[in-house]
Order: C-alpha cells, then sequence, then structure tokens
C-alpha cells in the first residue's frame, strides 16, 4: 500500500489503524504515520495520498503549541539518528521518535459541538454518554459548556463504544479518570481558542493518553488532526446542518453514500475522493500553520 513504510530495518511491534510502531529500544520507539485513512473503525483500501506527513506536520504542531499544559510523547531525538540513512526516504515527514509509555485504555474525547454520534444520541435521549443536555439543541449547535466523553480503545477491527464518566472511572480509577477529562478539556480548551483566530471551529477531538515510568500522564498517539478531531470552516458554519470540514467527513459522507454497510471491506475510494480529502487536510494545516 502507497505512503507505508514496509522495509525498514527496526522491529515492527504494532500495525495500527494509522500508525505502525517500530522499536528503538526499551524506553522508545519510532512511529510512523501512513497514508491509510480508517473510516467507521474501517481500513480503506486505498490511502489517501500525502497524508501521513499532513497529520504528522499538524500534531507536531499541536504537541509544541501544547507543551506546557501536559507532557507529550516526544523524546527529543531526531530519527535520522535512529533510522537508518538508506530508509529514511520511506520516513521523511511522516515519523517521530517517541516515549514508549503504558497507555491509558480509554479514548479521551472531548465535544464543543453537538454532532457525529453525540447528535444520533442526544435526538433519542436528550443526553450523550449520560451527560444530561438542554432541550432543543440542533445538529451542530454549540454546548453550554465543553463535556467529557470517554470512550473504548477498540482492537483494530473493532468499534469504539462510548461510555459514561462512571464506567471511565470503574476502567481507570477515580484519581486517573478526573485527571484525564480535566486535561483533555484544557487542552480542547486552548486548542478551540487558536483554531477560532485561524478561522476553524474545532467541533470535538479525541486525545490519547500514557503513562510513563514514574506514572505520570503523557499526551500521546497524536493530537488534534483532521483524523482525531471535526474541524469546520468558521465561515460556512450554521447551527441545524452538518456543517462542510476539513477532515475525514468528506470521505464518510462518500461512505454513506455508497449504501455500505460498514463492516470489512469497505468499498475502494474513487480517486477524485482521495485527492478531494487529501486537499481538505493540507488545507487544514496550512490554516493552522500559516
Amino acid at each position: 500500500m502507497t505512503g507505508t513504510p514496509t522495509s525498514l530495518s527496526l522491529k515492527k511491534i504494532y500495525s495500527g489503524k494509522v500508525r505502525d510502531l517500530y522499536e528503538i529500544d526499551d524506553k522508545r520507539m519510532l512511529m510512523v504515520a501512513t497514508d491509510r485513512l480508517s473510516a467507521f473503525d474501517v481500513i480503506l483500501p486505498d490511502p489517501i495520498p500525502g497524508k501521513g506527513q499532513i497529520l504528522t506536520a499538524i500534531s507536531n504542531f499541536w504537541f509544541d503549541k501544547l507543551k506546557d499544559l501536559v507532557p507529550n510523547h516526544f523524546t527529543g531525538d531526531k530519527v535520522e539518528d535512529v533510522v537508518p540513512a538508506a530508509e529514511l526516504p520511506l520516513v521523511e515527514g511522516r515519523a517521530v521518535v517517541a516515549k514508549r509509555l503504558k497507555p491509558v485504555p480509554v479514548e479521551a474525547i472531548v465535544r464543543g459541538y453537538l454532532a457525529g454520534s453525540g447528535w444520533k444520541e442526544y435526538q433519542q435521549s436528550g443526553s450523550v454518554c449520560g451527560i444530561k443536555l438542554p432541550a432543543g439543541l440542533k445538529e451542530a449547535s454549540k454546548l453550554p459548556e465543553v463535556i467529557f466523553t470517554p470512550s473504548t480503545k477498540a482492537a483494530v477491527g473493532d468499534h469504539d463504544e462510548n461510555i459514561s464518566y462512571e464506567q471511565c472511572e470503574a476502567v481507570i480509577g477515580k484519581e486517573l479518570a478526573a485527571k484525564v477529562r480535566d486535561t483533555a478539556i484544557a487542552l480542547y480548551s486552548a486548542a478551540a481558542e487558536y483554531a477560532a483566530s485561524r478561522g476553524i471551529i474545532i467541533c470535538d477531538t479525541k486525545f490519547e493518553f500514557g503513562l510513563d515510568e514514574d506514572g505520570t500522564l503523557t499526551l500521546m498517539d497524536e493530537a488534534l488532526t483532521p483524523d482525531s478531531s471535526r474541524f469546520w470552516p468558521a465561515e460556512s458554519y450554521a447551527e441545524g446542518t452538518n456543517p462542510p470540514s476539513f477532515d475525514k467527513q468528506f470521505v464518510r459522507d462518500w461512505l454513506e453514500s455508497t449504501g455500505w454497510n460498514k463492516q470489512p471491506p469497505a468499498p475502494a475510494v474513487p480517486l477524485e475522493v482521495a485527492q478531494k480529502t487529501a486537499d481538505k487536510y493540507r488545507e487544514a494545516l496550512e490554516k493552522l500553520t500559516a
């Protein structure tokens, strides 16, 4: 598959929906963002050209911008110091040297607006992940306050499931649950304020955390990319509609239109849909970092 490094001499320790992890030593690993795209928890058969590099650039931007709020997985080592020179072209712009952490087994989802699975749940029950919301909200309504709605971390090919905060406490303990919630909300709030100054509304996002050997909560994996967030252009935002977005929603909408049952295998993505998606990702990068 294009954009997916296949011949690194480092030992591969994990292949996820989007990222491949390689062992450097017992403290560090090489994290490589491929051009794979996952939608509805299924990896699509066709890569999105240049996506891995764009995602890495966006993530690195946010990790740096938010580093005073929470430690992150960067070790400070350069990729060229751990990857043989002959293999560098395979990972150029798409890899980082990261700490090996103990993953916190919940996904930290933060929502500032009502969309996606949250909107579907609200229509049925008036709440999202057990959090009661005011009546009369519309699709894409701004929430009265930012909410933390954790989900389980599914294996590749399985679906993540939204869980209540109480279930989150049961999985990771009260103290850690509170720390994850407060940190995730602080990260989202800071990022949303900055993005707004660049004409982007961050509707919602998903953070992944790990614990280092001292038990310090550490931001890992990726941060505030179009893969893990819904980014809306502020100029076309309107309550009561599903705003056009800078993320994989474009592919999701196309997949929904095909009548696909959301079970593997996914249908082949037409070239123009893949290219339009890549353009959306690139536009988000340029708007955020210009």
